[in-house]
């Protein structure tokens, strides 16, 4: 039976078998460990049979105050910097178990959304965040520079979305997301 629990130092060892695909970006340790230490509340992993098996890293902010009267201010919300599976422990709802975990710990700090960033090429975990709730409020044109595809442009990312209880009036999701272009230096 999976467990999902808040990491600990020494969990930042055993997270490799859960980086072991393309789209999971590799961080080093202090990276984890600057995660772990700013946000403690929001980094869980899940454990089965005493392995981790996949975690999920998140962060609350809001845009600096100067911002405030941008379009592209962002208030107080949670963000999904990255949430893994290991490939042999996918499609058990594992993703869901921790996503929603990040969820609730986002709500007991009164934000307004959850949001993420994903590879417009990563149908997989675009179709997964729908499922859950998640809808695409922006396109930000080449947000990664990494040139996979061999294109010597970058590739779009979608900003995707889900408002919490805060959010009663829903202001901080909009239905044509595909179609709302941002450039990277929009984005906070």
């Amino acid at each position: 039976m999976p467990v999902i629990r808040r990491v600990k130092p020494s969990d930042l060892f055993h997270l490799n078998l859960c980086n072991l695909d393309p789209y999971t970006e590799n961080y080093d340790i202090s990276f984890y460990l600057s995660y772990l230490m700013k946000w403690p509340s929001l980094f869980f992993c899940l454990e089965e049979n005493n392995q981790i098996v996949g975690y999920i890293i998140g962060k609350v902010e809001s845009s600096p105050s100067y911002l405030q009267d941008s379009p592209h201010f962002l208030p107080w919300h949670g963000h999904i910097t990255a949430l893994t599976i290991a490939p042999q422990y996918r499609r058990l709802g594992y993703a869901r178990l921790l996503t929603r975990a990040l969820e609730n710990a986002c709500e007991q700090q009164n934000t307004w959304f959850v949001d993420l960033f994903v590879r417009e090429s990563n149908t997989s975990a675009i179709k997964l965040y729908e499922s859950l709730g998640y809808s695409v409020f922006r396109r930000v044109v080449d947000y990664y520079s990494d040139d996979i595809g061999g294109s010597m442009k970058g590739e779009d990312a979608f900003d995707m979305r889900i408002p919490l209880a805060r959010d009663k009036a829903r202001q901080h999701v909009r239905d044509n997301g595909r179609e709302f272009h941002v450039t990277a230096e929009d984005v906070f």
